[in-house]
């Protein structure tokens, strides 16, 4: 009798379901786990660029996290980025590299990487980025007068770093340099007509003073022993035309593994660039961070696959916060404050 006593409350005893976890709240861009990613794929994309300059970054506009088992999940996000002074070129770390302001006539970078955290490891599977440089509309309403950014090809800017650079190898003492890149050129009319340049340069097997016997025997130095630096100049051509320049170089760089080496991809395309003369394909747009990459250990489907996976994410992110905007009409107590939206992310230097 006992036993089936037991078995009758036991029968009646409620049966509790095992209730699903909750999924995961969506990662904000702020958060740090988003910040640690965004500074990969930044460093990521400085390390394996050829041209130009330096970005930072300045706000994380999306992100997306697409679990993939245990320990295991893809991230994608959208960057917004900002040149900085630093050449691709210079070995100064990013932290050191500073924004160019607004009036400098700033450029962004806006950049969709895709990465994956294994095992509390984050690394890029594949990134893809273009640049624009602000309009002259904008600067001119804060700064009227300020110099604005002109073509790469424009005549003035080929003028004032062929000059420039002659100029600086007439005077120095130390190896011959021979034109790289021009990385910046831009005209100022009023009160002065100044054309200011910025251009990268390489050390040459021959003296300032052999170059003046025979520049055509004048070559960059091999790669074990390259020489990569820096100038900026200016000519000024009213009223009394005047040149300055100021160059920098940076000493021999090893290479890590897994960037290559910069000076290849200046030793194949421009041998044929003499020293103190435009190079002989200067691109005509400003500074373009032209990077795609892929690794080429991820899948062909799942890098096929980034940027519409990531598209359809948008809608998911942008519903979230304008539902939690919603929510937030809903009458708070005093002295509440609603939590911020997940995304876009704050800004760190200014907007454009």
């Amino acid at each position: 009798m006992k036993a089936l006593i037991a078995l009758i409350l036991l029968v009646q005893l409620p049966i509790h379901k095992a209730v699903p976890a909750a999924p995961p709240a969506p990662l904000g861009c702020d958060d740090p786990e988003s910040e640690a990613a965004a500074e990969v794929a930044v460093n990521y994309i400085n390390g394996h660029s050829h041209h130009g300059y330096k970005f930072a970054l300045n706000r994380i506009e999306d992100v997306r996290v697409v679990p993939q088992g245990p320990n295991n999940e893809i991230i994608f996000l959208e960057l917004d980025l900002l040149e900085t002074k630093c050449p691709i070129l210079s070995p100064t770390p990013l932290a050191n590299c500073t924004v160019r302001s607004f009036i400098e006539h700033a450029v962004e970078g806006d950049c969709d990487v895709k990465l994956q955290k294994l095992d509390g490891t984050i690394s890029v599977l594949a990134s893809k980025c273009h640049s624009h440089a602000d309009s002259s509309e904008d600067i001119g309403k804060v700064c009227p007068d300020c110099p604005m950014l002109v073509s790469l090809n424009n005549t003035e800017v080929l003028e004032a770093v062929s000059a420039a650079l002659n100029d600086f190898n007439s005077k120095t003492t130390g190896p011959y340099l021979r034109l790289l890149e021009i990385g910046r050129g831009k005209i100022q009319y009023f009160p002065s007509h100044v054309v200011a340049v910025e251009f990268a340069v390489g050390a040459t097997n021959c003296s300032a003073e052999e170059a003046k016997v025979n520049v055509g025997a004048c070559q960059l130095l091999p790669e074990d022993q390259s020489n990569f630096g820096f100038c900026t100049g200016s000519m000024v051509k009213i009223p009394i035309q005047n040149i300055h320049v100021d160059c920098q170089l940076y000493g021999h760089q090893v290479p890590t593994p897994d960037i290559p080496l910069l000076s290849r991809i200046f030793y194949a395309t421009r041998q044929d660039t003499s020293a103190g003369l435009p190079p002989s394909a200067v691109g005509i747009r400003n500074h373009d961070l032209r990077f795609s990459y892929h690794n080429p250990l991820a899948s062909e489907s799942s890098s096929s696959e980034m940027f519409r996976s990531m598209l359809s994410a948008k809608p998911v992110t942008k519903r979230a916060v304008a539902e939690a905007a919603q929510h937030d009409k809903v009458p708070r107590p005093v002295g509440f404050v609603p939590p911020p939206p997940p995304c876009p992310g704050k800004i760190r230097y200014f907007d454009i």
